[in-house]
């Protein structure tokens, strides 16, 4: 019985794929089989072994022969175990292998993606393909199909020493498998449904936990005073795990006993049957002990391969998965004869470019419900799923539209500054988000010195942008190593001239650990000025024709700002820089400002050309930039 996110439908296109992953370590595999081989060949001796001993070398008193044999009993064991460390060797090669291809190419593939994909895929599923299915899918192939192998060949090898035994016996030894077929099914699903109910509310708790022990939302607790509720809401959860963990184990034990029940009702009736015809003389005592041995180890096997059918489809649907990242198309493709630009002037033309954020974005990666996930958790408090009231968003009054951008057009002369201000959500960021190709017009053409964005190679295009987008993101790593991010292996001299360019170096060099200081956490140990002027360094040693940025100022203090602007006026110096402009004394630097309003260029020019069109520029002006002037 399988989720409704679980559809194991095995075409062979796909075991066919799977098998693929398998091939590079074929030898390995190979190797593999003929331990298998070897384990179950060395399985079928003991029971030989015990039945010699009891018909003919302790009857015959042959005491040679009696060491001999009880030798053999401590070196199959032994062999046995060798085999099984070297069996598990080449397993683990394989199955770690296939996790290292699994993961390489899983992640390759993410990196080639566009932005458009980050902003529509929750980072959760992200990892989930990256671990939990990989780990399923390499599963598949070292566990999986070696106990599929396994159980096959010892059943095969048993069933065909116990007919050479007594065929009558081996039939009724079969007999009772329907009997474990039904009870692995019915009883292993409801054990199934258990354990998945017992992941998914403990999912919940934890949950629960992330969301009312994190310090924004222990800190609501405290100011609401409902430490009383959630203790109350968190001992509901508690509960509910630990009364599902007692009906899981008890359904566990009825499960293994009703298997042992049956495994019971087998012997019997072989020795039953066993202990008759060795009464009428046509078997012997020793072939009663040995047939019991192998029935044992045939009932281990049969169960294996009663429950392998389901277990080997589920390994299958996180292949199933694994494929689905594998194969996204990228939606930001790069043409097979893209020129590579060496070097760049930063002329910059968009054509009458129009953009339309795409719909059904959320379709990138089917969802799955995850058991034990707390991804799967919904409302985390409350617990319920939210309906949806049917009511529309009002958008009278806001900058919502079809067309994110609608027939733009305007040239950026090599070593020009243009300043983009107008009203939030006009279009400016999804304008300096189409210069670098993180996404790509829906109509019209952006030209880089002249040559079409979609006919240059995507890392050539890049090199000569730099970006400095509204929200500063730095690694949780040593401020070093943030800032050879833009250009490895720079020198220490060139990292501090750019730090000094952008007005940081004092700061840094301040610090205990200096160049060498943890940021933290998206760098939250430093303050919002601080790490903007890292970001700005950090762009100075990329050195590009081009400077795209955001000048985001609104969690700056009135110090911060007034380095950022000394820092800005040497960054601009020689570069094309076109920049969404918060600060008046951008706007007052630059050679043409360009007014965005409902994704179109409404006004065009300098600052007092715009104040004396009395337009959009100059209403803009009087109620934000007027202060910042006086």
């Amino acid at each position: 019985m399988h989720s409704s996110d679980e559809k194991p439908q095995i075409s062979r296109a796909l075991l066919r794929r799977v098998l693929g992953y398998a091939r590079p370590y074929r030898l390995d595999v190979a190797g593999m089989f003929l331990l298998i081989l070897c384990h179950a060949a060395l399985g079928l001796l003991s029971p030989l072994i015990l039945r010699d001993l009891i018909d003919h070398t302790i009857p015959a008193r042959n005491l040679p022969r009696l060491g001999m044999l009880t030798a053999a009993l401590l070196l199959i064991p032994a062999l046995n175990a060798v085999i099984s460390v070297f069996q598990r060797r080449l397993n683990a090669r394989v199955g770690e292998g296939v996790i290292y291809d699994l993961r390489l190419q899983l992640y390759a593939n993410l990196q080639r993606m566009s932005l458009r994909f980050f902003t529509n895929t929750r980072l959760g599923e992200m990892i989930s393909r990256l671990n939990n299915d990989v780990i399923g899918a390499q599963n598949a192939i070292s566990n999986t199909l070696v106990n599929i192998a396994t159980n096959l060949i010892q059943t095969a090898a048993l069933l065909a020493v116990m007919l050479t035994l007594e065929w009558r016996l081996t039939l009724i030894s079969v007999a009772i498998l329907p009997l474990f077929v039904v009870a692995i099914r019915r009883l292993g699903a409801s054990l199934r449904q258990a354990a998945r109910a017992q992941m998914d509310a403990n999912a919940a708790m934890n949950a629960m936990m992330n969301e009312t022990l994190n310090i924004g939302g222990a800190l609501l607790v405290k100011l609401f005073c409902r430490q009383g509720l959630e203790v109350q809401r968190f001992g509901g959860r508690a509960a509910q795990v630990r009364d599902l963990g007692v009906r899981r184990a008890m359904m566990g034990s009825a499960f293994f006993a009703i298997i042992g029940l049956l495994g019971a009702l087998g012997a019997a009736l072989v020795y039953g049957l066993g202990g008759y015809l060795a009464m009428r003389g046509s078997f012997t005592l020793g072939a009663i002990v040995a047939f019991g041995a192998y029935l044992t180890s045939l009932y281990s096997a049969l169960q294996g391969l009663a429950g392998a059918p389901v277990e080997f489809a589920t390994s299958m649907v996180s292949f199933e998965r694994v494929f689905e990242v594998i194969d996204l198309p990228q939606d930001i493709p790069e043409a097979p004869d893209a020129t590579h630009l060496q070097q760049a002037r930063g002329e910059i033309v968009f054509e009458d470019v129009s953009f339309r954020y795409e719909s059904g974005d959320e379709a990138f990666l089917s969802g799955v419900h995850r058991y034990g996930s707390v991804d799967a958790v919904t409302a985390v408090l409350s617990g319920v799923r939210p309906a949806d009231n049917g009511r529309e968003q009002d958008t009278a009054r806001s900058q919502a539209r079809p067309l994110a951008l609608e027939h733009v057009s305007f040239h950026a002369a090599p070593g020009e500054l243009i300043a983009l201000v107008g009203p939030s959500g006009a279009g400016k960021t999804t304008l300096t988000y189409l210069i670098p190709r993180l996404y790509d017009p829906t109509e019209g053409c952006i030209r880089l010195d002249g040559y079409d964005l979609r006919r240059l190679t995507l890392d050539s295009l890049r090199a000569h942008i730099g970006m400095v987008t509204q929200e500063t993101y730095l690694f949780h790593d040593t401020i070093r190593t943030n800032l050879e991010y833009a250009r490895l292996g720079v020198s220490q001299a060139e990292m501090e001239e750019a730090c000094r360019i952008a007005n940081i170096h004092h700061f840094i060099a301040s610090l205990p650990e200096g160049y060498d200081t943890i940021v933290g956490e998206r760098g939250y140990r430093l303050s919002g000025g601080e790490k903007q002027r890292i970001a700005l360094a950090r762009v100075i040693l990329k050195d590009p024709r081009v400077l795209v940025l955001d000048e985001a100022t609104s969690s700056l203090d009135s110090e911060s700002e007034a380095l950022i602007q000394e820092a800005l006026k040497r960054v601009f110096a020689g570069r094309t820089s076109i920049v969404i402009a918060h600060r008046l004394s951008t706007i007052l630097a630059a050679d043409r400002i360009l007014v965005i309003d409902r994704g179109q260029i409404v006004e065009n020019g300098s600052h007092a050309e715009l104040l004396a069109h009395n337009g959009v520029y100059a209403h803009l002006y009087r109620t934000q930039y007027r202060h910042a002037a006086a």
